[in-house]
Order: structure tokens, then C-alpha cells, then sequence
């Protein structure tokens, strides 16, 4: 399967960043720097690196080779979205065999072949029932509606997944391969919205919200909407090679290649609904986040001791001081490297990580992106024109 990777780094020098709960007492190494004037905590904390497979997730899946994946079937019932329905018609079933690409025999397909209503409000008709996933290669499954699946849809799932085809998923799909068993005792992911629900619906899935799409054994699933590009090229990449998906990705004018592993762009708010006695000292720091906090200075503003501030703070935000701190600095960096042309090192030093060493660490630990792959992607056009 395909997963994030860790590894062993030296430790990184974060200045002025508070510790964790029990924050209030010191070690005596913590002490000896003190004493030398320090105000800085070590942190020793292995970044999320993007997917690096090894060599058995480059091998391809059992029963498949690249010159095998010509067949696949996209399968729709009422209420398809048709974005993610588009999705897959416009990676596998455009003809592109002019300008040198393989050939697919693609087809969409419904119960009986009967023709289908879009949640846009229009109608398809499809040209073959679900007979057709009998000898597909891979089965597509765009957003459906998933209160009341077809059985036989999901028998023809479970039958071609049980024979070696790919299944993927695009969005909310992933329900119906859940509905179908197909995520039992795998890793999968949909849309962050809906991560949530499928873990409670699923639970013997391995529900990852963080991610843009996952691969373990036949089943492939994807996060919301342009994840299910990213996640159909890394079919393509993965069956029939680097040079074919970053040709079709340039025909399409996409992304060649995003890593699995890269998170989803969720705006996570600030849980402060409790923080009665805090609020004002939090909206303190927001505004001067570039400047040195620790445990030790917060408490001291709220006239508590360090270890009556760090339960009081947790008990109210729902997290540590270290981590909401973190938190709102890598908030701030994406704004400015959204709307600015600042400079990375800069934009290090107005977040309060003091260099761009730290930056990166705890941007790429939070979003599993580095600043400047997040700026290219952001970053407002009339900044970049600038």
C-alpha cells in the first residue's frame, strides 16, 4: 500500500515556542541554557514526508501490467455528481490516440442501463449495464448517492475487486466501496467533510482525512473534487509509466504529480467557544505572533502559575500552548505566502519561527507541503503579476 514515510532528523531549535503541559518544570539541561541567557526549546520532532513508496508499492498490483489497463467502466446511478463523473470520462475516456497516447476502451454504466438523473439536474444515458465490470481493468466510482445503493451495484463491485481489478473512488464514492466491504481493514480517505461519517459508518476502515488520496492493494480512493485527478494520473503513472501521466497531465493542464500523502487544504478553526478567561491574552499573541512566547511569559500575563496555566489553557482551547501557538504561526504563514511576495525567510521571522529551518518543519508537519510548493499552488494571481 501506499503510505507517508518518517525519518530520524536532528533535532530542530524552535525559539520561543512554549512546552508542552507540565511545561512548569525544567530539566536540568533546560536549566544550564537558561543560565547562558537561552530562551529557546529543543524540539525533537520528525517531520510527515511526502509518500515514498517502496519497492513492492512500484511493482503493479497482482493481475495487472501496464499493458493490461485498457478496460475500465465508470459506474453511475441517480444523483452522480457529474464533476467527478467527468473526471474520469476526461482522464480515461477521451481519445487521445492521435497524439500518441494508449487506447482505452471506456464505458459508463448503471443498473439495467437505464438512464440516470445527475444531482445537476440532467439526465445520461448510459450505454451498458452493469454486466459491463465483468472484464473491466478498473471500475471507477464517482460520487453517488449512498442511502440506498444497489445491491447489484455492489455485487459487481466486490466481484471485480475479488478477480483483481482496480476499484477507484472519486469524493464521496468512497461510501459505496464501503457499503460494498471494500474498505475493511484498508486505508481510504474522501472528502474532509465527509471523512468523519465514513469512519462512523465504516469502522473497520482506516479513515486518513489528511490526505488527497490512498492506494492499498486494489482500492484506490480519493479526497474531494481535483483529488480525484490526482488520484486517476496516479493510475495512469502507476500502470503505464511517468512519461504517459505527465503527458496527459499537460494536456489536461494539471499538476503532473501530487504526492498521496499531501493533506487536503482544510481551514481548521480556532476551538476557543470556552476560553472565557483566556480569549483575551489569546488575541494578544495573535496580533504579535512574531514576538518570543513561552509558557512561562503567557502565565505570567494571566497572573497564573506555568502549571495552573497549561491545564487552564488546555481545559479551554482543547490543545496544548505549544500546539495552538504552532498552530496560529503556520495560519499566519499561509496567509502571507498567499497574499505576499515576502520571502521565505522573512515570513519565518514575522510567524515568530525565527528562521526559515524551523518554518518549513512545522509548515511541512501541519500540511505535509513545504511553504514554497504551497505558495506556487496559492498564491493570488495578482500577487504573483506583481
Amino acid at each position: 500500500m501506499v503510505r507517508a514515510g518518517r525519518r530520524s532528523v536532528e533535532p530542530v531549535v524552535v525559539a520561543d515556542v512554549p512546552r508542552e503541559d507540565g511545561e512548569g518544570e525544567k530539566s536540568e539541561d533546560e536549566e544550564q541554557e537558561e543560565d547562558h541567557g537561552r530562551n529557546n526549546v529543543l524540539i525533537d520532532i520528525p517531520p510527515q514526508l511526502a509518500d515514498v513508496p517502496c519497492l513492492l508499492d512500484i511493482l503493479p498490483w497482482v493481475g495487472h501490467t501496464a499493458e493490461v489497463l485498457r478496460d475500465i467502466a465508470a459506474v453511475v446511478v441517480d444523483g452522480v455528481a457529474p464533476f467527478e463523473l467527468g473526471v474520469a470520462c476526461e482522464v480515461f475516456g477521451t481519445d487521445r490516440t492521435a497524439d500518441g497516447f494508449p487506447a482505452f476502451d471506456f464505458a459508463v454504466c448503471s443498473p439495467g442501463g437505464q438512464p440516470v438523473r445527475t444531482n445537476a439536474g440532467f439526465a445520461l444515458q448510459p450505454a451498458h449495464g452493469l454486466d459491463r465490470l465483468a472484464s473491466a481493468d478498473l471500475v471507477a466510482v464517482p460520487a453517488l448517492p449512498v442511502s440506498e445503493v444497489p445491491g447489484e451495484l455492489l455485487d459487481a463491485l466486490r466481484a471485480a475487486a475479488a478477480r483483481g481489478a482496480r476499484v477507484l473512488s472519486l469524493c464521496s464514492g468512497a461510501f459505496v466501496l464501503g457499503e460494498a466491504g471494500l474498505l475493511d481493514g484498508r486505508d481510504c480517505t474522501t472528502h474532509w467533510r465527509y471523512a468523519a461519517e465514513l469512519a462512523q459508518r465504516f469502522p473497520a476502515a482506516r479513515v486518513d482525512a489528511n490526505v488527497l488520496y490512498v492506494e492499498d492493494g486494489p482500492v484506490i480512493t480519493s479526497a474531494g473534487t481535483a483529488a480525484g485527478i490526482d488520484a486517476s494520473l496516479h493510475v495512469i503513472r502507476a500502470e503505464l509509466g511517468v512519461d504517459v501521466a505527465t503527458a496527459l497531465a499537460r494536456r489536461m493542464v494539471v499538476p503532473p504529480h501530487r504526492d498521496g500523502g499531501q493533506a487536503q487544504y482544510v481551514q481548521t478553526p480556532v476551538v476557543l467557544a470556552d476560553a472565557e478567561s483566556l480569549q483575551g491574552l489569546l488575541d494578544g499573541v495573535c496580533a504579535h505572533l512574531d514576538e518570543p512566547h513561552t509558557v512561562e511569559s503567557l502565565a505570567a500575563r494571566a497572573h497564573l502559575s506555568p502549571r495552573t496555566f497549561a491545564r487552564r489553557f488546555r481545559a479551554e482551547t482543547g490543545t496544548t500552548p505549544y500546539a495552538w501557538l504552532s498552530a496560529r504561526r503556520v495560519e499566519l504563514a499561509q496567509s502571507l505566502l498567499e497574499t505576499t511576495d515576502e520571502p521565505v525567510e522573512r515570513i519565518a521571522v514575522l510567524t515568530g519561527f525565527g528562521g526559515p529551518a524551523a518554518l518549513r518543519h512545522h509548515f511541512t508537519a501541519a500540511l505535509r507541503t513545504t511553504p514554497q510548493a504551497y505558495r506556487r499552488t496559492f498564491q493570488c494571481p495578482d500577487v504573483r503579476a506583481g
